[in-house]
């Protein structure tokens, strides 16, 4: 017998003395180690295998495999043994009781900002009547863009505005055109009104959007809530009336509400929304100084509105000859640094607890 072959059994009988000793899994991981480690026992012993004879390796190699195998059956085996020593040892114990109260070791959490914001506006329009309806995040350019009469030339096509998806990631071709993370919800309103197959619809849509803007003010991914309302003989009025009531609900009962023209592709007319400054009453002036939060204005922009495009109407099948509606899209982090004084947006994906536990 070659001396590397009886090394290898005096390295068997040794392990198995060991293994079988050890009382928990730290020897056992010590154990493992030593003997199957890649700088372990067996792998010393066989580094002397190139000054054997070619005759002699196959031998040498199958009691090397040999004992390996039994060390890893013994480790397998003690480690079972010592499991169930410990949950035998635990079942002899005293007992525990479930019914007791748990002990206080933490500060009980809470909700964060943006999503304490988020809840109460849509707790809001539920009082209003609307409905809560949710869609994908990653959509198709269709939904985000094509309905809601944006044409391809638009800015909001653009790359640094829009994150698109490379399709092969998808597993397979996408039916309706390019793949791309949603910049705002409003293609869940696109896909309510094709649910509902006929008016009328009222719905409110939260969630996150992506875009590709990272500053003080604006985040590449933040949280939205629109909503639309279509029907027959919806007017502006309607519009102004829901954006007055919501912004009493939410900004305080003193809340007075403005609206100016704007620019949407999927509405016509829009308008922003304004608000009267919470801090100052709407005068522009806070301790006889310039108001910094409204900028001496006495207003706050909050949202972005309109009369739904009758191009949007007919794209989900409904006739625009027939019946009308309005739309609204606010950003939720805008709307919680408003209703909470915060100051800088990046604030609220921090994870500073210093800044969340004053809410």
């Amino acid at each position: 017998m070659p001396d590397l072959i009886r090394d290898l059994e005096t390295l068997a009988d040794g392990a198995r003395l060991s293994i079988g000793a050890a009382l928990d899994e730290r020897t056992l991981e010590e154990l493992r180690v030593r003997y199957l480690g890649k700088k372990g026992e067996i792998s010393l012993a066989l580094k002397g295998m190139g000054q054997l004879a070619a005759e002699e390796r196959p031998k040498v190699g199958e009691v090397a495999n040999r004992v390996r195998d039994e060390v890893g059956s013994l480790l397998d085996r003690a480690r079972e043994r010592i499991q169930s020593a410990r949950l035998e040892e635990e079942l002899r114990g005293p007992p525990i009781d479930v019914t007791l109260p748990g002990r206080r070791l933490l500060p009980r959490g809470h909700r964060h900002p943006v999503t304490r914001a988020s809840e109460e506006i849509v707790s809001i329009f539920s009082r209003l009547g609307y409905e809560v309806a949710t869609g994908p995040e990653i959509e198709l350019d269709w939904f985000n863009f094509e309905a809601l009469n944006i044409p391809k030339d638009h800015p909001a096509r653009d790359m640094q505005d829009t994150f698109y998806v490379d399709e092969g990631t998808l597993g397979a071709p996408a039916a309706e055109g390019s793949v791309l993370l949603r910049t705002h919800t409003s293609p869940i309103q696109i896909r309510a009104m094709r649910r509902a197959g006929a008016p009328p619809v009222r719905v409110v849509a939260p969630g996150r959007v992506y875009r590709s803007d990272y500053d003080q003010t604006h985040s590449p991914m933040f949280h939205q809530v629109e909503g639309i309302c279509v029907g027959p003989h919806v007017t502006f009025a309607d519009l102004k009336g829901t954006l007055a009531a919501f912004a009493r609900a939410f900004f305080g009962p003193a809340t007075r509400t403005r609206f100016r023209p704007s620019y949407f592709p999927f509405v016509e007319p829009g308008a922003e929304a304004d608000v009267s400054c919470s801090l100052c009453g709407g005068s522009g002036k806070r301790e006889k100084a310039r108001c910094g939060t409204c900028k001496g204005t006495g207003w706050l922009e909050v949202l972005g509105s309109g009369m739904v495009h009758p191009k949007v109407i007919e794209n989900v099948g409904f006739d625009p000859r027939k019946v009308t509606g309005f739309a609204f899209g606010m950003g939720v982090e805008r709307m919680a640094m408003l209703k909470y004084g915060i100051g800088d947006l990046r604030l609220f994906y921090e994870n500073d607890l210093r800044f969340l536990e004053q809410f």
